[in-house]
């Protein structure tokens, strides 16, 4: 199935309406082919008189035929008015409508793919197929499909103009439309492996600008501007080649186009003349045949820019679908799990978990028991597993064996999202949107009223660093919450986890990255949000999960240790060496 029909067979709401504009489409054309035979027409009046074709058929008068082809003019040029509006509308609504829905069901398809997906793609390749790929199929249906149409048309109403009247000269003046038609497919056959290339470079080039103005502090500051230039440089370079590949050969189809065109018209030209000389075809006709054969061959010149358009088109539209088509390896359905039913009771059954073929296991054997309403630290060196684990819950991925169940059931039969609504998360580089400090705090609870905002983000420390803000609650955070401090970015993220007020709270390093002073006022803040909620902390600094009723600790993938901060210390192991570490008393030991 070519990507067209695919595109046609997974939008099916839109057939009516591609159905109509090709209507619209063909017509236009025919009305279009109409002056060319009144001017046959015409001439053939002037010459013949009495004798024209308009005589035969009853106008016998002069005069009366040349105001009746005045008529016929006006209607003809109306009609081909009217359809030209007509068909230029409906490809074009038809292009916007379905670039809409495609991004739209695109993007809502990429947000139900497992994180791992993502972790093998390039956020850039991502970003060239949701916006310039789509973009690249709206452009053929603006105006590619309707000329395609068109072409198509004229070549059946000419041919049929043409046998009709001298069916010798058809048959030898059209021997190069076939030709034509034949050479343009053998070029679209070549062109197409050229632009799936080309659609690829695109996305790596696109991955290199977003990975790099992402970084841009990072590259200013290692004075790397230069460095990454020539990254970018390198990548535009693969493009403009293997964008040049494609061009070279799209650009021989017109020259042999038209050297074949050249044949059919000299033909009709000189044969057809003959013809008129002979007696053997009216003058009137032989000048319908020259026209008609310049109006029928001359639109095959646009072949290659139709050719060029339908090929990139379709490498785009198989990226796009293909995109769509991705299956969920983590399927969303399953038991509703109604929020206010979540106890929060956690049990970890021999969970095992790799990110990858070959690679070492994140996370091996692990087996716990957290009871509603606890607050249970983690603790670890990094790739201890301590963040795998908080995903496996949140089903960002799926553990290779074992089970974790939520009351007693097991997540992987619960709905997702519902799930996901009972769990706050709070991570070590949060997310924030571009919007304003209010739009980020609901974020998640679109219902929440202002007075709601304010007390969360009081209960998160967060409400007087806003009020000094100029806009207060309206004051725009910027792409990623680049406007505001980490401190400042944490306590809101934990002020729209407050808001949720899910079951379960999750806190993955959420003090690793602030000071001293915004570490007291996120701990004082968790210690009022985690009463009553089951809570995972996830700490880098030890003093954030001191209070929790136990502490598990995570070495390669494994628990090793587990209790409370007291017990840990005393039993003199990896929790112990840590907690010394981190508070600069000496163990000559560890």
């Amino acid at each position: 199935m070519s990507p067209l029909s695919k595109l046609f067979a997974h939008a099916r709401r839109y057939r009516k309406d591609a159905l109509l504009a090709s209507v619209y489409s063909v017509l236009n054309k025919f009305f279009d082919v109409l002056p060319e035979v009144l001017i046959g027409v015409a001439v053939d009046v002037i010459v013949s008189k009495q004798d024209s074709f308009l005589a035969r058929i009853g106008v016998t008068d002069t005069w009366s035929q040349l105001l009746w082809l005045g008529v016929l003019t006006v209607v003809i040029w109306g009609g081909e008015s009217l359809f030209q509006y007509l068909y230029s509308v409906g490809w074009r609504d038809l292009a916007q409508n379905l670039q809409h829905d495609l991004r739209r069901e695109a993007y809502a398809h990429v947000q139900r793919l497992e994180l791992g997906w993502f972790e093998k793609k390039s956020s850039g390749n991502l970003l060239a197929i949701l916006n310039d790929d789509i973009n690249q199929m709206e452009r053929f249906l603006n105006t590619g499909a309707n000329m395609i149409l068109q072409i198509v048309c004229s070549s059946v109403l000419i041919s049929i103009v043409f046998f009709v009247i001298a069916p010798k000269l058809a048959v030898i003046s059209l021997v190069p439309v076939p030709l034509i038609l034949y050479g343009t497919f053998w070029f679209q056959n070549r062109l197409a492996p050229r632009y799936a290339l080309v659609r690829e470079a695109a996305g790596k080039i696109s991955g290199r600008l977003n990975n790099n103005l992402f970084g841009i502090a990072t590259i200013k500051s290692y004075t790397a501007e230069d460095f990454e230039a020539a990254h970018v440089d390198a990548e535009s370079a693969h493009y403009v080649a293997t964008n040049a590949s494609a061009i070279r050969l799209s650009s021989a189809i017109t020259p042999v186009i038209r050297m074949a065109i050249l044949a059919g018209f000299v033909v009709t030209l000189v044969y057809g003349g003959y013809l008129a000389l002979e007696g053997r075809i009216a003058v009137g006709s032989y000048s319908v045949l020259v026209y008609l054969t310049q109006r029928l061959l001359w639109p095959f010149t646009g072949l290659a820019e139709i050719a060029d358009l339908y090929q990139r088109s379709m490498a785009s539209i198989d990226r796009v679908l293909g995109l769509i088509q991705t299956p969920l390896a983590i399927p969303y359905a399953g038991a509703p799990l109604p929020r206010e039913r979540v106890a929060g009771a956690l049990r970890v059954e021999r969970v095992s978990f790799g990110y990858g073929d070959g690679a070492e296991p994140a996370l091996t054997d692990i087996d716990l028991d957290i009871p509603a309403g606890q607050t249970i630290g983690f603790v670890g060196s990094t790739g201890s597993g301590k963040s795998t684990l908080v995903k496996l819950l949140l089903r960002f991925y799926t553990p290779q064996s074992g089970v974790i169940r939520l009351d007693g059931h097991d997540i992987a039969s619960l709905d997702l999202q519902d799930l996901r609504r009972a769990i706050g998360y709070v991570a070590q580089e949060p997310f924030l949107t571009d919007g304003t400090i209010a739009d980020n705090i609901a974020y998640g609870a679109p219902d929440a009223t202002p007075a709601d905002i304010e007390a969360a983000a009081r209960a998160a420390e967060a409400h007087d660093f806003i009020a000094r803000l100029p806009l207060a609650y309206a004051s725009p955070v910027g792409e990623r919450g680049q406007k505001l401090s980490g401190g400042q970015r944490q306590r809101i993220a934990i002020a729209r986890a407050i808001l949720k007020s899910p079951p379960i709270l999750v806190l993955d390093e959420a003090t690793s990255a602030v000071d001293n002073e915004t570490e007291a006022a996120i701990q004082r803040s968790l210690t009022r949000v985690s009463r009553g909620r089951t809570t995972l902390v996830i700490a880098h600094r030890l003093s954030t999960i001191r209070k929790a009723d136990v502490i598990h600790v995570l070495d390669h993938g494994r628990i090793v240790e587990s209790g409370k901060h007291e017990e840990l210390l005393a039993r003199g192991g990896i929790y112990a060496g840590l907690w010394r570490l981190q508070t600069g008393e000496l163990d000559t030991a560890a």
